[in-house]
């Protein structure tokens, strides 16, 4: 579809590295070990029902400018938004003549 995707991650690089070369993931995997990207995304989550000191999953659809065009952060560890909305949105934004590179978290 054109978009560049790009998931952020706060776990142990080695995990991550041995994780990202068993299942062949097709994009990139960035290690956020601070956790400074995702307190600034607003999704990190200090202490939850479902979890904590983890970031919540997340969704941002990010233009060529930085801009941030759409964005997803659910309330627990199990809600994400389904691949045909995730879909819509994306085609929704090159229709309104928006260049994306998508951010997965």
């Amino acid at each position: 579809m054109g978009v560049q995707v790009a998931a952020v991650v706060a776990q142990r690089s080695e995990k991550v590295r041995r994780y990202v070369e068993e299942t062949g993931l097709p994009f990139d995997i960035l290690v956020d070990d601070t956790r400074e990207t995702l307190k600034a995304y607003g999704v990190w989550q200090r202490i939850g029902f479902d979890a904590w000191n983890i970031a919540r999953p997340a969704l941002f659809l990010i233009d060529r400018g930085a801009v941030i065009r759409y964005s997803f952060v659910a309330s627990s560890q199990f809600e994400f938004p389904t691949h045909e909305v995730i879909k819509g949105e994306i085609v929704g934004l090159q229709a309104s003549g928006f260049g994306l590179r998508a951010e997965s978290h």
